[in-house]
């Protein structure tokens, strides 16, 4: 099986290696220092792109980077997509993106619960705090740095509670944490009143 970390380089810096590294260790079981891999061809924004398995890098390569408009969302319904690690076989997601019809983006309901978007954490503000779900398809890098700095919280998140919200972010290695304040949510009202 491959894995695969995405990884920010902008001028010359390289982001959240720690969490990046603490993720390949879980995946593998090898500590690997990043660092003695990572060289940004030059200072712009990339996409760094690691692939690696159970014995180590197999390939490093670089992209500019192109933030994506994400202000629409659909809502996609599976209870049983797995994706506890980063791999390189995305067509499960790839499958329920390809549902988002006229929508930027979708959010996966996974057991009733709110849990991530095909390509990145999610929040909602919520009391007051930000709130991420509790079981989300990918603990995220991004997401667990902001959990560990006590910027957000992990809760089970219901589609009530997402639908009420005022505001939400999307999080990833990429954009950090993004919050977007004017945003649609399509939904089959059919499908939702039978969960």
């Amino acid at each position: 099986m491959t894995f695969f970390e995405t990884i920010k380089c902008y001028d010359e810096e390289i982001f959240n290696l720690k969490w990046h590294q603490q993720r390949i260790a879980k995946a593998i079981g090898l500590n690997i220092n990043l660092q003695d891999y990572i060289y940004p061809p030059n200072t712009k924004l990339l996409k760094c792109k690691i692939i690696y398995n159970d014995s180590g890098i197999l390939d490093i390569s670089y992209f500019k980077y192109i933030p994506r408009e994400t202000n629409s969302f659909k809502l996609i319904f599976d209870d049983t997509i797995d994706y506890k690690y980063k791999r390189t076989d995305r067509k499960k997601l790839d499958n329920l993106f390809n549902q988002k019809g006229n929508a930027d983006e979708i959010i996966i309901i996974k057991n009733g619960f709110v849990s991530d978007t095909s390509i990145a954490n999610i929040a909602i503000f919520q009391n007051g705090i930000w709130v991420t779900p509790k079981l989300p398809l990918l603990k995220g890098t991004c997401r667990n740095r902001l959990i560990e700095e006590k910027i957000i919280f992990e809760k089970n998140i219901t589609i009530k509670e997402l639908l009420k919200s005022q505001k939400i972010a999307l999080m990833n290695s990429m954009i950090d944490f993004k919050i977007i304040s004017n945003f649609d949510i399509i939904y089959s009202k059919e499908i939702l009143e039978k969960k």
